[in-house]
């Protein structure tokens, strides 16, 4: 705490000897003695009780980017997931309106006609496939002609 020297210590000694006595400076020794055993336990104590407090804070801190985290996982998880039953769904009715249209009135004429249908039901899916990429950031590498 302070720096004293043995030689600072040996005039202190003299003059406590000079001035109290030697009758009343054993006394006074053991009172000093105690009162800096007293003040460097509180010090202690105090210092014990701020880190206490700042291991309390940077945990409460941790723990809120933690959650925070996990909420912003969850979050992104359950937009992910709707955003892909949608589209399940709207390629689902796709297929049933396309096989609604193949069952109906209507019926292609030639195997051809089938073949086409299916060709653009392909190309409906991959486009639908390429926007959703887009939106979400993706690069696709450029598609070669044959």
């Amino acid at each position: 705490m302070f720096d004293f020297g043995f030689s600072e210590m040996v005039i202190v000694a003299i003059v406590g000897l000079i001035v109290l006595g030697p009758e009343r400076l054993p006394k006074v020794a053991k009172q000093a003695g105690q009162w800096l055993g007293k003040l460097q336990r509180y010090v202690a104590d105090v210092k014990s009780d701020i880190n206490r407090q700042m291991e309390l804070d940077e945990l409460r801190k941790l723990q809120g980017e933690v959650s925070g985290a996990a909420r912003e996982l969850q979050d992104t998880l359950q937009s992910t997931v709707s955003e892909t039953r949608s589209q399940f769904d709207s390629i689902a009715a796709d297929l049933e309106g396309a096989g609604d249209g193949a069952a109906g009135t209507e019926q292609p004429a030639t195997d051809w006609d089938k073949v086409y249908a299916q060709r653009r039901l392909r190309e409906r899916i991959h486009d639908r496939r390429v926007e959703r990429e887009k939106e979400l950031g993706h690069k696709r590498p450029k598609r070669r002609l044959h």
